[in-house]
């Protein structure tokens, strides 16, 4: 259903787009043309510089690298259970 509906949007952008360039000469369609594709170029130039402009910018900070730490093992032994029968319950409950 909702594949439909958006087909039929597609479908009407494309009528409305063919119509209205239809109407236009050769001449117009072909400045209208060259006028995106200059204002696209300078847009996809200006973020390229800008992106490598930006690279450099970070003063001369360097990324700061940490050791791993140890990880806390728990307390429990996981292999023999029989040495921890607490039934789930806070070593605090008991007392």
């Amino acid at each position: 259903m909702i594949g439909k509906f958006i087909t039929k949007i597609q479908d009407w952008a494309d009528d409305r787009l063919r119509r209205l360039c239809g109407r236009i000469t050769p001449g117009k369609r072909l400045a209208v043309l060259l006028t995106m594709f200059l204002f696209f170029g300078i847009a996809s130039v200006y973020i390229f510089v800008s992106a490598i402009y930006d690279i450099g910018k970070n003063e001369g900070q360097r990324i700061e690298i940490e050791h791993i730490r140890m990880l806390e093992l728990q307390r429990k032994d996981s292999i023999n259970q029989s040495k921890f029968n607490d039934n789930g319950t806070d070593s605090r409950e008991q007392e």
